[in-house]
């Protein structure tokens, strides 16, 4: 019955009736993330082969400076993790680095696992705040003791591949107007779960897929904390991390206005652990979305604005971010309004077209993916295949539903500078601070 039903429905379309049907994808979603990373992808691929000589005289460059490089990592509770992290830096290509790591208050073992990597030589230099200042106020302790040229900020739940610090420092070499590089990062606890698995295929969209072809444009607007390259001269000027969350992406704004390029380098791994459930990664994304309010909409609004110091390009990094997030967050409850107002008759034929559409936009784009990333890829990651056409409700309707909660709480609470993920005396300060530092 239903599938006679949506035969005639789609034997009765028109492109007329397709587009005010389905307009959400056909003029917005396909054409933003899907053609555009085609063409750009389609560009980039066969000219990052032909820039292979540019990258070897980088590496050249790299190799004869052999500059210092700090990797800090600031991290609460995140013990288990850091002799995987360690273990990754001994194997890197690239041996003149240093390991800062600094733990914000821990109450686990923490402290006593450090220590003991401390004296056995696999890390350099492990400090502890007794008392918890939160991410910002441990990076920027590791910053002041880091004595590297480059400074690279890792999450302490991650480790690398083991030329992920030789290849996120090309770019520098490849262009001195490079202020800040992100590296790409990758789920590493992909099989512990459903819910890993789906964000497994997302950080190949969004992060591989969709920062590549963002740096390409000139309009990346942030470097992950979970794997970003600074330098340490720009880093002093801007003072070092501010108060998050979100800071990875006010630091990132905060380097661009400085007139520096920020790039993403999709070969410099980072394999990351996400939340293994879909209660964690809520509570993770509701902290997360709300940065886009708090620091675009708010802080960094000047960017927006006509003034001398203008630039399109950071102007269409702010504004891409807001349009495709904000505004088109709200155009999705719209159309679900317009799908139960004018369609309540073929409510469920509606939601089979576009979980069709949907999964066939995941498909090409996971295939995509592939493409850019080569060997790098790994087989696991390739398994995912099986679970992309879940993607839709995992994309479409949970990280929707907790993104326009979080975005609402924020713009009409600020409930962002109340996290308990910061300090309450650090956010109460905070939250008085002025805008468009």
């Amino acid at each position: 019955m239903l599938l006679d039903s949506l035969g005639e429905f789609v034997a009765d379309l028109t492109l007329m009736k397709m587009l005010a049907y389905f307009w959400p994808f056909f003029l917005v979603d396909m054409t933003r993330y899907l053609f555009l990373d085609f063409v750009v992808l389609l560009v980039y691929i066969p000219k990052r082969r032909l820039r292979k000589i540019r990258y070897k005289l980088a590496r050249r460059k790299l190799y004869r400076e052999r500059p210092l490089v700090s990797v800090i990592v600031p991290g609460k509770n995140e013990g288990k993790h850091i002799p995987a992290l360690a273990e990754s830096l001994a194997n890197q290509t690239y041996k003149n680095i240093e390991t800062v790591i600094v733990d914000d208050g821990s109450d686990d073992n923490t402290p006593v696992i450090c220590r003991k990597l401390e004296r056995e030589g696999k890390i350099d230099l492990f400090l502890r705040n007794e008392i918890r200042g939160g991410k910002a106020s441990a990076a920027n302790t590791a910053l002041r003791y880091a004595r590297g040229k480059y400074i690279i900020h890792l999450d302490a739940d991650s480790h690398l591949k083991h030329n992920a610090i030789e290849t996120i420092l090309l770019p520098f070499y490849m262009d001195t107007h490079v202020g800040a590089v992100g590296g790409d990062v990758r789920v590493a606890n992909t099989d512990v779960s459903f819910a890993t698995r789906l964000q497994a295929i997302e950080y190949l969209k969004s992060i591989t897929t969709g920062r590549t072809v963002s740096s390409e444009l000139g309009i990346l607007r942030i470097i992950a904390g979970a794997h970003g390259a600074f330098r340490r001269d720009i880093l002093q000027r801007i003072y070092g991390w501010d108060v998050g969350p979100g800071l990875d992406g006010d630091i990132t704004l905060k380097i661009r206005k400085l007139g520096y390029k920020v790039v993403h380098e999709p070969y410099a791994i980072c394999y990351t652990n996400c939340p293994d459930t879909f209660t964690k990664l809520a509570r993770q994304r509701f902290r997360w979305d709300r940065s886009l309010i708090r620091f675009r909409v708010r802080r960094h609004r000047d960017i927006l604005l006509p003034s001398k110091s203008f630039n399109i390009k950071n102007f269409l990094a702010s504004a891409d971010n807001i349009v495709f997030n904000l505004l088109l967050d709200i155009k999705w409850w719209i159309y679900i309004a317009q799908v139960f107002i004018i369609g309540r008759s073929q409510v469920e034929i509606f939601f089979i077209i576009n979980m069709f559409l949907y999964s066939l936009a995941n498909f090409l784009e996971f295939f995509v993916a592939v493409a850019l990333l080569g060997k790098t890829i790994r087989r696991r990651e390739k398994r995912l295949i099986a679970f992309i056409p879940l993607m839709p409700l995992y994309t479409g309707l949970f990280l929707r539903t907790v993104r326009t909660y979080a975005y609402i709480m924020e713009l009409f609470h600020r409930v962002s500078y109340m996290d308990k993920w910061n300090p309450w005396k650090v956010s109460k300060i905070v939250k008085n601070e002025p805008l468009n530092r």
